[in-house]
């Protein structure tokens, strides 16, 4: 076998390689006599077939797998001795396409490698944490909107009609061209006024009715409902109003703590002080993080793979567009072609990422499977009454494990390199922890 560098520019590398018909005959020779032990064939014992039978029966079919297998072998020993990493796969041509049996075989193999990584001196590093306290009024604060979710109905005044957000007790019979259909009728149901949990119109139509009253809700059912027979259908739903009631917060004490879980008030106060300070930990480490890869990113420089580059420009300009664009959901909306500004960010990230990757390699950096499977439950969470399939999923999707493992591996890396830089810790108030995760946007 030989090997020939034909481009060494930069990054980029090509290759020919040439197989020789003796290299290949011999791997062809080697399949078929791990083989011959296992081979039966009429008027053979078993393992006792001649080998040129073997040949001539099998030979042509072990051909093309075994010239993969002498390529890929050439490719796997190239990188091996040249300790090249190719940043992509690597793309490989058969350039002897009049190739005959007999014939050498000859192909082209290039690749964009990458680039060595500089050491990096993390104790050289100086970054701010910004540490912040749920004061007192940031906790009450809390507290009320859960009591606003722990709210209560109380019946209005005699004759007071319904407003916006009340809740009205009605029984109702729903009717497609005179007739009632299935699951269209219930009794004492609790209908919240705006919740929009019935279909677009009828809620509306209940604003201003009052307890004892009677009304028609006349409505149209979507032309996308699920079911057939309804879909696009007009109805008429005859409601009787049972009652009207107005909301009303829960009173904060410790009754209504203990229905959030606590034992008594004071006990519920110090889980929302323990929740807010967890959010706020999680916005400090995110504008820390980022004043750390800006520091990363100013301490080193080095060439980077253009295809790489390229990718996660077409990858910035996709998803900006679709956040431009939040009503076009398809992918047939043609090239999108990335801007400088575009190509400048991508620059940046891909360098961060194989920075990234190399601290992470070195400091033998894991991803644990226990964290891995936390993963995964939270991501699952996301598809209520699906997570079993989702697990499944994810089991076979390389691709998806990779996408919940790099985040994690990448905030392992960021925890080592701050342990070994220089942190000092800030104290703000929440309102200036928010301006400094609000300009995080910004940039």
């Amino acid at each position: 076998m030989q090997v020939t560098e034909t481009l060494n520019d930069g990054l980029k590398r090509g290759y020919a390689i040439t197989v020789t018909a003796a290299e290949l005959d011999e791997k062809v020779n080697e399949k078929l006599a791990e083989a011959q032990p296992e081979v039966e064939m009429k008027g053979f014992r078993k393992g006792k077939v001649p080998m040129p039978l073997l040949k001539k029966q099998f030979g042509q079919r072990l051909l093309g797998e075994s010239m993969q297998e002498v390529i890929d072998g050439a490719m796997n020993k190239h990188f091996e001795e040249s300790g090249d990493r190719p940043a992509l796969q690597p793309e490989v041509k058969m350039t002897n396409e009049d190739w005959k049996e007999g014939d050498d075989v000859e192909v082209t193999m290039s690749y964009e490698a990458l680039p060595e990584v500089p050491e990096v001196d993390f104790s050289g590093i100086k970054i701010e944490k910004l540490v912040a306290k749920a004061d007192d009024a940031s906790v009450d604060e809390a507290l009320a909107d859960l009591a606003k979710t722990a709210q209560n109905f109380e019946d209005r005044a005699e004759g007071e009609a319904a407003e916006d957000g009340d809740q009205v007790v009605i029984d109702f019979l729903g009717k497609v061209d005179g007739e009632p259909f299935e699951g269209g009728a219930a009794e004492d149901y609790p209908l919240v006024l705006g919740s929009g949990s019935f279909i677009p119109g009828f809620e509306e139509q209940l604003v201003g009715v009052k307890a004892g009253e009677e009304k028609n809700v006349e409505v149209k059912f979507p032309e996308e409902y699920g079911a057939e027979n309804l879909a696009g259908k007009d109805a008429v739903f005859e409601c009787k109003i049972k009652g009207v009631k107005a909301p009303a917060a829960a009173e904060i004490n410790d009754e209504m703590a203990q229905k959030f879980g606590a034992e008594d008030l004071e006990g519920l106060k110090g889980q929302i002080r323990e929740r807010l300070e967890q959010e706020y930990n999680g916005a400090a480490r995110a504008v820390m993080k980022r004043a750390l890869l800006d520091e990363l990113d100013g301490l080193v420089s080095f060439d980077l793979p253009p295809s790489l580059v390229e990718a996660e420009a077409k990858q910035i300009a996709h998803q900006l567009y679709h956040e431009e664009n939040p009503d076009d959901h398809g992918h047939d909306h043609g090239e999108i072609e990335p801007t400088d500004e575009h190509k400048t960010l991508a620059e940046r990230r891909v360098r961060l990422g194989l920075l990234l990757a190399e601290i992470g390699q070195k400091a033998e950096v894991e991803v644990t499977d226990a964290e891995m499977t936390q993963a995964v439950m939270n991501q699952a969470r996301q598809y209520p009454g699906q997570e079993r399939a989702f697990f499944d999923y994810v089991r076979q999707n390389q691709q998806m494990q990779q996408q919940l493992r790099a985040p994690i591996f990448e905030d392992k890396v960021i925890d080592h390199i701050a342990d070994a830089a220089q942190v000092t810790e800030k104290e703000v108030s929440k309102e200036e922890l928010q301006k400094a995760v609000e300009a995080l946007d910004e940039e």
